[in-house]
C-alpha cells in the first residue's frame, strides 16, 4: 500500500512539474539513440560498441533530448556521453537521478527519477547501475562526463544522473571539468564557424579497479570533438587518471585505437583526411596554452557589441598583445617543457638503471641462495634416504639368514627320513608276516572244504547222468523192438 501511494505521489509530481528530467532507454527496434541522434554528426552514432551489456540512453529534459549516453551495465559507468555546448552555467545544484529501466525493464517509469524519492517502486535497484551508496566513504566523487558547467542552468538537472557519472578523485574531477571547460570555450567554440555544428563526445575507458567491488574506476578519460562546418576539423584529448595534470592531444584515429577494436567515433572520421590543418593547428595552439596554464582570451562577439567602442578597442588591443606575447612565449615554454622532459627522462633513466643493477644483484644473490638451498635439500634428502634404508637392509639380511637356516633343517630332516625309511619298511613287512599267515588259514580251510564238496557233488552228478543215459537207452530199445500192444501193457 505504501509503495502504491509513493508511486501515485511520484506520478502526480511529474504531471504537476513539467520541468522534470527524463531519460529513456532506447529499445532494440529503434535506430541509434532515437531522438538523441541529433548529437552525432550526420545523426550517426559511434560504431563498434556492440557488447550486450551496452545500453543506449536518450537523456531528456522537458520532453526534449539534451544528450545521449552509452552505459555499461557490466562496469556500471558510462562509456561516453554525446552532447553540444549550449551556454556556460552560472550556478550548480546537485539533484542526483537514476534510470529505473536499466534495473527494471518492466517498470512503467520511462523517466529518470531522484534516487532519494524512488522508494520501492523499482525492482532490483542497483543491479545494473551505480548508486550514491557505492560512492559513500570510497574516496571517489561522481565525476560527470558531460560537465554541467557547459550547459544552461535549467539543463543542468539532466546531467546530474548516475548514468553520466564515473568514479574520480576530487582533484581529478576538478581538473577534468576545468580543462574540458577551457578547451571547449577557448579552443573549440571560437574555431568552429557554427556552434551548433560542434559535436562533443566525452568518455571513459574502464579499468580492472573497482569501487566496493562494483563500479569500475576509469583508466583514462577522453574527449573527441568534431566540427563539420564547411572547414571541418576534429580533435581528440586524453587525460590519464594517474596524472591529473596530463592532457594529451591526438587525432580521432589515434584515440579510436585506445578504445575497443573496430570503434569509429564519427562518421567518416569527421573528414579527418580533408580537414583544415590551419584550423587544427590553431586549436592545438590554444590547447597547448591551456595545458601550460596560460590564460587564453575569449572572442565573444555579443559582449563586444554591448561594450563601448573605446573599451572594445582596448580589449582588442589587450587581446592582440596577449596573443603576441603568447606567440613569443610559446618557444620558450616549449623549450622549458623540453628541458623538463629531458630532465625527467634522465631521472627516470638513472632510476631505471639503478633498478636494473639492484634487480641484477638481488637476482644473482637470490639465485645463489636458491641453488644453495636446493643443494642442501638434495643432500639432506639423500642422507635421509640412506639412513632410512639401513634398518630395511638389516631386517632383510636377518630374514634371509633365518630362511636359510630353515631350509637347512628341512634338508636334514628329509635326508634322515629317506635313510630311515628302508629298514623300517622291511621290519614292518616282516612283523606283518605271521599276521597275514594266521589270517590266511580260515581262507585255506574254506577253499579245501569247497573243493571236497565240489568233488563229491561232481561224482553224484556224473552217476546220475550215467543212470539217466542208461534209462534213456533202454527205453529207446524197448520202444523199437517190443510190440505196441505189449508195450502199452
Amino acid at each position: 500500500e505504501w509503495t502504491m501511494k509513493t508511486s501515485i505521489v511520484f506520478l502526480l509530481c511529474i504531471s504537476v512539474f513539467p520541468g522534470f528530467s527524463q531519460g529513456r532507454v532506447v529499445r532494440e527496434d529503434e535506430t541509434g539513440f532515437a531522438e538523441c541522434n541529433v548529437f552525432f554528426p550526420g545523426q550517426v552514432p559511434p560504431e563498434g560498441f556492440t557488447e550486450p551489456f551496452h545500453v543506449k540512453i536518450c537523456q531528456q529534459y522537458n520532453k526534449e533530448p539534451r544528450f545521449a549516453t552509452l552505459y555499461s551495465t557490466k562496469d556500471k559507468i558510462p562509456l561516453y556521453s554525446a552532447f553540444k555546448f549550449t551556454k556556460p552555467a552560472q550556478s550548480e545544484e546537485e539533484n542526483w537521478l537514476v534510470e529505473p529501466q536499466i534495473d527494471d525493464p518492466e517498470n512503467d517509469l520511462e523517466e529518470m527519477v531522484r534516487e532519494a524519492d524512488i522508494g520501492g517502486t523499482v525492482a532490483n535497484l542497483g543491479t545494473n547501475q551505480a548508486l550514491t551508496s557505492d560512492y559513500v566513504d570510497s574516496g571517489y566523487e561522481r565525476g560527470l562526463l558531460n560537465p554541467s558547467l557547459l550547459n544552461e542552468e535549467d539543463f543542468q538537472v539532466a546531467t546530474y544522473t548516475l548514468t553520466n557519472a564515473v568514479p574520480l578523485s576530487p582533484a581529478l574531477s576538478k581538473s577534468w571539468h576545468r580543462d574540458i571547460g577551457k578547451v571547449v570555450e577557448q579552443a573549440l567554440i571560437p574555431h568552429c564557424s557554427k556552434m551548433d555544428h560542434l559535436y562533443l563526445l566525452a568518455g571513459a575507458i574502464p579499468s580492472s579497479v573497482q569501487v566496493k567491488g562494483k563500479v569500475s574506476v576509469p583508466a583514462s578519460l577522453w574527449l573527441a570533438a568534431c566540427c563539420d562546418a564547411p572547414e571541418g576539423w576534429s580533435l581528440g584529448l586524453v587525460k590519464k587518471v594517474n596524472d591529473e595534470n596530463s592532457l594529451a592531444d591526438l587525432t580521432v584515429s589515434e584515440l579510436e585505437k585506445q578504445l575497443l577494436p573496430g570503434v569509429h567515433l564519427f562518421k567518416g572520421n569527421c573528414g579527418e583526411d580533408k580537414q583544415s590543418q590551419e584550423k587544427r593547428e590553431a586549436v592545438l595552439q590554444v590547447v597547448s596554452q591551456i595545458r601550460s596554464g596560460e590564460q587564453v582570451g575569449k572572442n565573444n562577439d555579443q559582449e563586444t557589441k554591448d561594450q563601448p567602442v573605446g573599451e572594445s578597442n582596448n580589449q582588442e588591443t589587450s587581446g592582440w598583445m596577449r596573443r603576441v606575447a603568447g606567440i613569443i612565449a610559446t618557444p620558450f615554454i616549449k623549450l622549458l617543457e623540453l628541458i623538463i622532459y629531458i630532465f625527467v627522462e634522465l631521472v627516470k633513466s638513472v632510476f631505471y638503471f639503478l633498478w636494473l643493477v639492484v634487480k641484477r644483484v638481488v637476482g644473482t644473490i637470490l639465485d645463489g641462495v636458491y641453488s644453495l638451498w636446493n643443494g642442501m635439500v638434495s643432500y639432506l634428502k639423500a642422507v635421509s634416504m640412506v639412513l632410512i634404508s639401513i634398518p630395511y637392509d638389516v631386517g632383510r639380511v636377518i630374514i634371509n639368514i633365518f630362511l636359510g637356516f630353515l631350509q637347512i633343517v628341512r634338508d636334514v630332516l628329509s635326508l634322515t627320513y629317506r635313510i630311515l625309511s628302508i629298514p623300517v619298511g622291511f621290519v614292518l613287512h616282516l612283523a606283518a608276516f605271521p599276521y597275514h599267515t594266521i589270517c590266511a588259514i580260515p581262507s585255506v580251510l574254506k577253499d579245501v572244504a569247497t573243493g571236497i564238496g565240489g568233488t563229491f557233488l561232481l561224482v553224484i552228478d556224473a552217476t546220475a547222468a550215467v543212470l539217466h543215459s542208461f534209462y534213456f537207452l533202454a527205453s529207446h530199445i524197448i520202444k523199437r523192438f517190443v510190440p505196441k500192444g505189449s508195450s502199452d501193457d
